[in-house]
């Protein structure tokens, strides 16, 4: 249920998002009804929900699953639990809409399955928009020449946009390229390369020209068009002032960055290799790797760009938007990230809570400490990331690695932040399943296993001091998963006891 918002909730808006539109040359039109967001919990859609909320509107949020982090996240927001491929559900979330923001897509499936399910959700929202009468929907696609031939991402997303049009309800599309944006895939590609490589090799596709565009300037136009009744049904180019190629884009990182690289052609080009390559170095994986680097083979720049007119904004120049990257991760203020929505339905995971009966495997380790528990809870909502795992990193290391080499999720992804968390933030391997301030933090592994796992943390009082806890579960019903739990039980010994007791001592 829609409820108005209190000044405090109003400020805490604020101070927990970087707002981008306060300088929005339109004017916000709080009464023209619910805004409904899809995609609301993935890099887009989780940094314009804020905006909407900020800017008064009534805005209700489409997500596969309900998330108690989501009312701390959006106060005032309403939930509406629902899949895009179930017709029925979308009906229901659709229910009083007046506008529809359209952020789904399937990339994270892989490129077998997500030209599919994006059409199949496409239809299913063309159909329940008319039967719900909404008066608009606003969809943010990819950018790309239809008089050439497409990589399957982009014509995905020129197929959604035009499965979307057949409908009797108007469509307004904005086609961007290249997103540059601190949590965004291309950035983190682009910036890791850069950092950690002192040759790179230069195959032919990175002379391909594109227009990128800082994300701040996405959120603006996303707002933009919902306050102009004049891009109902329209479709825009978006785009940054400058056209780089992509080894344009990368030098330019180099020289914000102080680094020297050397940059020498490739005399090879295969995009499979390459993009294999990529996700060794970078924290993004295979897949969005291999798909993002399908859609630079083809020149992206903007034919129609009118929307300057009609919404007129200083663009951020590409160092710009990468420079406004940077220090908001410097700032440890990354609101949302690429990883918030990967691996692809990982909110649908099957919970500790909901496990049948016993896991076959756990490991305990434990002190008593007399340690407040807030200090504690602090320390143990520090762990991974740039930190590390305060004790045997090395082993956390090559776990990752070896998870990253059979194309798992690896411990590159790092953390959103590094000194705030919430439910679904991911660990290095590990997603956050469960938050209890100053009590509980479970985390749910995400590498490739041959069974289940999750990592509780928990504090509880006893005798007057507290109870430090790590607990390990294993569900497993192969031989396989119980040699392999077996196999690591003398790490769990090392790792675990000696986890507890560094968290323990860094309270100091």
């Amino acid at each position: 249920m829609l409820t108005l918002l209190s000044p405090w909730d109003m400020r805490e808006i604020v101070i927990n998002n970087y707002l981008y539109c306060q300088d929005l040359p339109t004017e916000p039109r709080p009464d023209m009804g619910i805004v409904l967001v899809t995609g609301a919990s993935g890099y887009i859609g989780g940094r314009l929900v804020p905006e909407l909320i900020y800017r008064k509107y009534r805005v209700r949020v489409m997500v596969r699953a309900y998330s108690s982090e989501y009312a701390q996240r959006w106060p005032g927001v309403e939930v509406v639990v629902a899949d895009a491929l179930d017709i029925a559900g979308v009906r229901k979330a659709m229910e009083g809409v007046d506008t529809v923001y359209y952020l789904i897509h399937s990339l994270l499936l892989g490129p077998l399955e997500f030209e599919h399910a994006d059409i199949k959700s496409a239809e299913n929202f063309r159909i329940a928009a008319e039967e719900c009468k909404v008066r608009r929907i606003i969809y943010l696609g990819g950018l790309g020449d239809t008089n050439y031939k497409l990589s399957p991402h982009l014509r995905s997303r020129m197929a959604v946009a035009q499965e979307l049009q057949r409908g009797a309800v108007p469509v307004t599309v904005l086609r961007a390229a290249v997103i540059i944006g601190s949590g965004s895939a291309s950035y983190e590609i682009v910036y890791n390369l850069v950092r950690l490589l002192p040759i790179i090799l230069l195959p032919a596709f990175s002379f391909t020209r594109c227009q990128p565009i800082g994300v701040r300037d996405v959120i603006k136009y996303l707002v933009g068009v919902l306050e102009k009744d004049e891009t109902v049904g329209c479709c825009y180019d978006i785009g940054g002032p400058d056209v780089l190629s992509y080894k344009d884009m990368m030098q330019e990182f180099s020289r914000i960055l102080g680094k020297q690289s050397l940059y020498l052609p490739s005399p090879v080009s295969n995009i499979t290799l390459f993009s294999y390559l990529a996700s060794l170095l970078t924290p993004v994986p295979h897949h969005i790797v291999r798909c993002l680097l399908e859609s630079i083979t083809y020149e992206v720049i903007c034919k129609n760009d009118s929307i300057r007119q009609i919404v007129p904004l200083r663009l951020m120049r590409y160092r710009e938007a990468v420079v406004a990257a940077l220090s908001r991760e410097e700032q440890d203020q990354v609101s949302t990230r690429w990883s918030d929505a990967y691996p692809p339905a990982h909110e649908l995971s099957m919970k500790l809570k909901e496990q049948p009966g016993s896991p076959e495997y756990s490991y305990t380790y434990s002190m008593l400490t007399a340690r407040d528990s807030n200090v504690l809870f602090k320390s143990v909502c520090s762990v991974g990331g740039s930190g590390g795992w305060f004790h045997s990193n090395w082993l956390w290391r090559l776990r990752g690695w070896l998870d990253r080499l059979i194309m798992g999720v690896g411990s590159l992804r790092g953390r959103r932040s590094r000194s705030t968390l919430r439910i679904n933030d991911v660990i290095d391997f590990w997603r956050v399943e469960d938050m209890q301030e100053n009590r509980l933090l479970l985390l749910r592994a995400e590498m490739k296993l041959p069974g289940k796992a999750w990592l509780q943390f928990s504090i509880d009082p006893e005798q007057g001091m507290n109870r430090l806890t790590v607990k390990a579960y294993f569900y497993t019903s192969g031989i396989i998963g119980r040699a392999y739990w077996h196999a690591c039980m003398p790490l769990h010994v090392l790792i675990f006891d000696n986890l507890v007791k560094q968290i323990e001592k860094r309270t100091e």
